[in-house]
């Protein structure tokens, strides 16, 4: 009974171990498959009142190309 376990947990051990090292290697971040929280219509996870440096740049970055959008001539 004892091996069967340590046979078991050893596997998961070297699965896991496979799995992290290639993310590591592949230096891509984790998401999920289906879309995450935006999928769920909530903007951020947090219920922070002011969203973090990262999320300014990607709101002004959509902004901006919101703008170009409709002052472009067609």
């Amino acid at each position: 009974m004892l091996t069967v376990f340590l046979a078991t947990f050893t596997i998961f051990i070297l699965v896991i171990f496979g799995m992290s090292l290639g993310v590591i290697v592949k230096r891509k971040t984790l998401q999920g498959s289906c879309g995450g929280i935006a999928a769920l219509g909530m903007e951020k996870v947090c219920n922070c009142p002011e969203p973090c440096d990262a999320r300014k740049k990607r709101i002004a970055k959509a902004e901006r190309q919101a703008k170009l959008q409709q002052n472009r001539i067609i």
